[in-house]
């Protein structure tokens, strides 16, 4: 197989490969057929699969199955410490910077729409300043309240910020009351005013599928889950210290794993709720990235053989290359990308 080295192009921008889409839709396993194709190297684009300890709730890829191709952003932060959006800016702008340096296409896969939107197109975080009162406010209305209650306050004063965040995302959905507390505007509006220019050269693809096959997509990778070990990892992780109410333990799995743990409800029901959370999830992912400009959205339904010609065409068309694929022919050829 021909591969071109992923140099910056006559523009002066560096090449940047992007797949989204909503969780379970497929993105992995053709993530690591097209880094294969393209010599690319991919950073994770989510925002849980930065702690370490959180493996099977998080749907890290062990690293037997990655093919050897290098994964970044993964394994980088203890559950314990917070991480922002800006602080994956910051890293992932590093790691673009020295995967295009060594001759390598930087890949971002993942679903974490602010994250990979926020690098795609540069955007700047106005330093609107903290109320640390009002944050603890907010953490205690959700503890005694429920995390549902405090989402609503925030579907109250800024829907559009509320329609993209999951009600478990306590961080954020704090973050974005406390910016309309302090400066009197919306989050959302704030996100709306950036320039929205990439400093890459970009190609984004997106990924859907069938709602009811997505549905059902779901419940598969949780019913796995739960047979990987969902509940020992939670039970782990919360007799090793971490808080209950750390934010790391709010995603989904966790948190509905750590109420059956506490005796708050069955393990049925906790795994039910965690279905029904997660394709909540699923929508709000699809929002957000409906919004996005410059993707190219691919089916991952029937005619999956012709999405893959697409899909090269696509990327030989953003980034002005000509690839032979020789070694690779079964994937051209239609390979099952589950």
């Amino acid at each position: 197989m021909q591969q071109q080295q992923a140099q910056a192009n006559d523009t002066g921008k560096q090449r940047l490969l992007v797949l989204v889409g909503p969780t379970a839709v497929g993105k992995t396993e053709l993530s690591l057929e097209l880094a294969e194709a393209y010599g690319a190297e991919i950073i994770s684009g989510d925002s849980m699969q930065v702690y370490r300890g959180m493996d099977i709730g998080t749907a890290k890829l062990p690293l037997s199955e990655q093919k050897g191709i290098p994964h970044h952003l993964i394994d980088i932060c203890d559950p314990q410490s917070p991480y922002s959006v800006a602080d994956f800016q910051t890293e992932c702008a590093r790691s673009i910077v020295d995967i295009t340096s060594r001759g390598k296409l930087p890949f971002i896969v993942g679903g974490t729409g602010l994250y990979v939107e926020s690098v795609c197109y540069g955007f700047e975080f106005a330093e609107n300043g903290s109320d640390e009162a009002f944050r603890a406010d907010m953490e205690r209305y959700a503890a005694e309240n429920g995390a549902e209650a405090l989402h609503r306050k925030l579907l109250a004063v800024d829907p559009h910020s509320a329609e993209r965040l999951h009600p478990n995302d306590l961080r954020r959905v704090i973050r974005a009351l406390e910016i309309f507390h302090l400066t009197g505007e919306t989050m959302s509006s704030q996100l709306e005013g950036q320039k929205k220019q990439s400093p890459y050269e970009l190609c984004i693809l997106g990924l859907t599928r069938d709602r009811a096959e997505l549905y059902a997509r779901i419940e598969e990778r949780v019913d796995l889950m739960m047979e990987q070990g969902l509940v020992d990892e939670v039970r782990a992780l919360l007799g090793s210290g971490i808080p209950p109410h750390a934010v790391a333990m709010q995603g989904l799995g966790y948190k509905e794993i750590a109420a059956h743990l506490r005796g708050e409800c069955s393990l049925e029901a906790a795994v039910e709720l965690l279905k029904r959370d997660t394709r909540r999830f699923a929508k709000r992912q699809l929002s957000w990235f409906r919004h996005m400009k410059d993707i190219e959205w691919i089916d991952m339904g029937e005619n999956f053989r012709n999405n893959l010609h697409r899909i090269h065409g696509i990327i030989a068309g953003k980034f002005q290359v000509n690839l032979e694929y020789t070694s690779n022919q079964s994937f051209l050829d239609g390979g099952n990308v589950q």
